[in-house]
Parts: structure tokens; C-alpha cells; sequence
């Protein structure tokens, strides 16, 4: 109904200047389809739904006043998803200097103990170099939090750099120092950096954006991530520095984002959310959102935030175990580590961690350049995923990614099986991955980490924010630490595992995942208030998925 209204005042303008006998017609237009919205709402309290509140009405209202992106929301979004760069660079550094570092291992085994490894310590100790990334991440995740609450969302993505430049140093002086232990714990301490702002950006980013760009701008952190790879897969191309010289800039080049991103910082405002719901600070947050909507007229979001806040104050302090003992909170979690799950299950972190061996096996004869090239689909189909996610609706976006990676994976299989005996089959397994990474970036790619902040009000968003990282890390280091291991046992039939658990995960969304496109956080919360066991056909898109929850 908002959007026909805002139809309304753009298409026609011009008549109700020049035509006044057009404006009297128009404005019957006007009260009939007003006089529909408010049946319609009527009708929805007479099923039991609950009612628009007056808050979102305002929204409605005020909607297409609000959908500006002006420069101080785009800055501080920008400045935010420099975290998310982050931890798409050291996802994808480790890839190409592989048999580098290796070397490096070796070596320094050898200085010390005169003998080089054996192969399968080496495996394992590249196994744990890879995957203690995660295990930081794990860390980092469930610690979100212990800082947003305290210090604030702003204030937490600053701290965090602290990591970061630990990070860079241990990394960058391992090969001076000769010693692997060093690499390993700043992979460690990098991943904790990486934790906390998987945490810390979907959060922030979805508190200042307005609800009709949130999914675009949630997106962002994404596509963050997936420039930061792009980033690793370029700079470690030997000629740059994946070279047995250059490495360790390679690794330490984690602290430039962080200064730059320190720099900026200070510039960008708090979350006007947690001004006003978290510190009760509302001049603060009325000045931060006229400043994010460039305009003075903020009147619907202060009213959603203060409706908000009143039902916050109701509910008691919301701790990660209350989030499984309560029927309120129990089914939008369990949504949230499905999701989170499908993400990380879908074996989109063994393609890019085991990308150059993948193609060395399809008989790629430069195999960095196929990488990169998956990189760069990446990152194409993040930005396409960015225009089209407001328009097609979060849930439609994750069934045709989980879908089409399926599909992708089948091929995929049946190209590895066929390498030895059909030669042209090096080609199909490059369609295959690149078309596999397209549809991850489609939906499963960006739509799992700002759904998340979506399903939960102020309250519970924290503690559920870092279980939902949790789940994501911890199934990123069990794919890091066992796709090896399988691969070996499975050789080329190693992406049937993933076939299957994606279709398992298509069929999750498409019966228990709710649409959330241009709803607003208190109009999702209450929804499951409303009915924990019911939804409507709107509810669940226009997929067909009208089963009862």
C-alpha cells in the first residue's frame, strides 16, 4: 500500500499542477485505497494477526522520505564493512602461498630438529593453520555481546582493531622470528578480530539503515567480505607477494585496513537504536538519525524505537540460554542457525580454501588465475545480489542460491569423476565452481548474516547475534579441518556430501523461513509473538510455502 502511495505522488505531479479536475479524482483514488488498507486491517484483527501499530503506520507513511542514501550513512556503513574486508582477506590469504609456507614449515622443522616432517604432520599442521582461523572466530563470536552492550556498536568495532595489529605483527615477523607457532597464534588472534565483527557490522549496519534499504546496505557486509578475498587471491599471485620473499607482507597487510578503518571511526555516529533503547540518550539518537536521513522529519523511526524500547522494558535481560528455554525466542534462533548452517555447509568455504588444488586436479594449467577468476564471480553476483534483494525478498533469493549450488555441485562431481577419461571435462569443473560461487552469492552468501539482527528485537539481538556466529564459525572450522581429510576418502565425489545437506537446507527455508523484506523490526518480533506457531502466505513470500510453523 506505501508504495502505490508513493506511485501516487511521484507519477502525478505534474497533473495536480496543471489538471485540477484530475486532483479531485485522484484524491477519491486516494480514500478508496485507504479505505482498503484499513479493511484489510480490520480483517487481520478479526483472524488474530496483530494490527499495524501506530509506529508503523508512521513508517508507511513516511516511507519514501526516508529511502535516501545520503553521504554520512553511506561513510559510516562504508567504514563499518572494513571489518568485513577484513575477514575476507584472511578467509582467502592462506589459499595461494600454500606450498610457500609449507616450505617455510619445513624448513624451520628442519633448523630445529635436522629432519624435515613427515607428510601427514605436515598436512596437520596445515590443517590447524587454516582452521584456527575459525577457532578464533568462535571465540570472537560469542563475545559480541560482552562489548556491544557495554561500549556500544561504534566503540566495539574500534577496540577490536587492537586485534587486528596483533594480529599483522605476529603474522608479519613469523619468517624473521622462524617460527610457525607465530603464523599459527596470529591466525588465531585474527580470527578472534574476525568474530567479532562478523558480530559487530550486520548489527550496526541494520541499526542506522532505514527499513527500506536495509537489506541493500546489509548486503554491503557481504560484499565486503568477498572483495577481501578477492583482495588475498590477487596479492598472493607470485609476481605480487605470494613469493617465498614477500609472504609475510602478504599476512601482515591485515594492518592497513585496520588503521584506515581506526581513522575513520571516530567520524561515524553511534547506533541511534542503542542511544536511545540501550542508554535511554533520545536527543542523541534524534540528532544521529537526522543526520543519517538528512532530513528533520524522524518522527516515525523515534516512535518505532520508543515502541521498541517500552516492549524491552518489559521483558527481562534476554542471555543466551534464555533464547532456547523461551517459546518466544526458540523459533526465530533455531531459524538462525539453520541459516547460518547453510551457509557454512554448503561447501563454498572448501572451494575457496582448497580452490588451487581443485582446479590443479581439474587440470588447470594456471590455477591461481582460476581462483582469482571465482574471486571476481564472487564478487559480481555480491553486487547483484546488493539491487536485487529489496525487490525479490530475502527467503526467494536463499531457496534459488541453495538451488542452483546444488545443481553446481552435481556437475561438479560428475566433471571430477570424468577428468581422467574426457579431457574437455577440465572446463565443465571451471563452469561448475563458477556457477557454484554465483549462486552462493545469490543468497546463501549475504542473506544468513543480517536476517539474524532481523528476527530480533533490541533485546535479544545481542546474545542471538552470537550464537549465530558461533553456529557460522564453528561449521567454517569443521570444513576447514575435515574437507582434506574427506576429499582423500572420497576423492571426486567428495561435493555429493554437500549436495545433499543443501537440498536439506532448501527444504528448511522453503517451509519454516519467514520473508522480512520491508517489515520492521518490531512489526518481525511481533509476529512471533503474535502466533509462535503461525504464519501467513505473506509471511512466507510468494513461494508457495503456506504450511503452519
Amino acid at each position: 500500500m506505501s508504495h502505490d502511495r508513493r506511485m501516487f505522488r511521484q507519477d502525478s505531479s505534474w497533473m495536480i499542477c496543471y489538471c485540477p479536475s484530475v486532483l479531485s479524482s485522484l484524491e477519491m483514488n486516494l480514500a478508496v485505497r485507504c479505505h482498503l488498507r484499513d479493511t484489510e486491517e480490520s480483517s487481520l484483527e478479526i483472524k488474530g494477526m496483530s494490527k499495524p501499530s501506530e509506529s508503523t503506520r508512521l513508517f508507511r507513511k513516511g516511507e519514501g522520505s526516508r529511502k535516501q542514501l545520503t553521504l554520512q550513512l553511506m561513510m559510516a556503513v562504508g567504514t563499518a564493512v572494513i571489518g568485513s574486508l577484513q575477514f575476507g582477506y584472511n578467509t582467502g590469504v592462506i589459499n595461494a602461498p600454500q606450498k610457500i609456507i609449507e616450505g617455510f614449515y619445513n624448513e624451520t622443522w628442519y633448523s630445529r630438529y635436522s629432519e624435515y616432517m613427515s607428510s601427514s604432520t605436515l598436512t596437520t599442521l596445515w590443517s590447524v593453520s587454516v582452521a584456527i582461523f575459525s577457532v578464533g572466530g568462535i571465540f570472537g563470536s560469542f563475545s559480541v555481546g560482552l562489548f556491544v552492550n557495554r561500549f556500544g556498536r561504534r566503540n566495539s568495532m574500534l577496540m577490536a582493531n587492537i586485534l587486528a595489529f596483533i594480529a599483522a605483527a605476529f603474522m608479519g615477523f613469523s619468517k624473521l622470528a622462524e617460527s610457525w607457532e607465530m603464523l599459527i597464534i596470529g591466525r588465531f588472534i585474527v580470527g578472534l578480530y574476525s568474530g567479532l565483527s562478523t558480530g559487530f557490522v550486520p548489527m550496526y549496519v541494520g541499526e542506522i539503515a532505514p527499513t527500506s534499504l536495509r537489506g541493500a546496505l546489509g548486503t554491503l557486509h557481504q560484499l565486503g567480505i568477498v572483495v577481501g578475498i578477492l583482495m588475498a587471491q590477487i596479492f598472493g599471485i607470485k609476481q605480487i607477494m605470494g613469493n617465498s620473499t614477500m609472504w609475510p607482507f602478504l599476512l601482515g597487510f591485515t594492518f592497513i585496513p585496520a588503521l584506515l578503518q581506526c581513522a575513520l571511526l571516530p567520524f561515524c555516529p553511534e547506533s541511534p537504536r542503542y542511544l536511545l533503547i540501550n542508554q535511554n540518550e533520545e536527543a542523541k539518537a534524534k540528532s544521529v538519525l537526522k543526520m543519517l536521513r538528512g532530513t528533520e522529519d524522524v518522527g516515525a523511526d523515534m516512535q518505532e524505537m520508543r515502541e521498541e524500547s517500552r516492549q524491552m522494558m518489559r521483558e527481562k535481560t534476554v542471555t543466551i540460554p534464555e533464547l532456547f528455554r523461551s517459546s518466544l525466542y526458540r523459533q526465530p534462533i533455531f531459524i538462525a542457525i539453520m541459516l547460518q548452517l547453510s551457509q557454512q555447509f554448503s561447501g563454498i568455504n572448501a572451494v575457496f580454501y582448497y580452490s588451487t588444488g581443485i582446479f590443479e586436479k581439474a587440470g588447470v594449467s594456471e590455477p591461481v588465475y582460476a581462483t582469482i577468476g571465482a574471486g571476481a564471480v564472487n564478487t559480481a553476483f555480491t553486487v547483484v545480489s546488493l539491487f536485487i534483494v529489496e525487490r525479490a525478498g530475502r527467503r526467494s533469493l536463499h531457496l534459488i542460491g541453495l538451488m542452483g549450488m546444488a545443481v553446481s555441485s552435481v556437475l561438479m562431481t560428475i566433471a571430477m569423476a570424468l577428468l581422467t577419461k574426457v579431457d574437455w571435462m577440465s572446463y565443465v569443473s571451471i563452469v561448475a565452481i563458477f556457477s557454484f560461487v554465483a549462486f552462493f552469492e545469490i543468497g546463501p552468501g549475504p542473506i544468513p548474516w543480517f536476517i539474524v539482527a532481523e528476527l530480533f528485537s533490541q533485546g535479544p539481538r545481542p546474545s542471538a547475534i552470537a550464537v549465530a556466529g558461533f553456529s557460522n564459525w564453528f561449521a567454517n572450522f569443521l570444513v576447514g579441518m575435515c574437507f582434506q581429510y574427506v576429499e582423500e576418502l572420497t576423492g571426486p565425489y567428495v561435493f555429493i556430501i554437500f549436495t545433499v545437506l543443501l537440498l536439506l537446507f532448501f527444504v528448511f527455508t522453503y517451509f519454516k523461513v519467514p520473508e522480512t523484506k520491508g517489515r520492521t523490526f518490531e512489526e518481525i518480533s511481533a509476529s512471533f509473538r503474535t502466533g509462535a506457531d503461525k504464519y501467513t502466505r505473506d509471511d512466507l513470500n510468494t513461494m508457495g510455502a503456506d504450511s503452519q510453523l
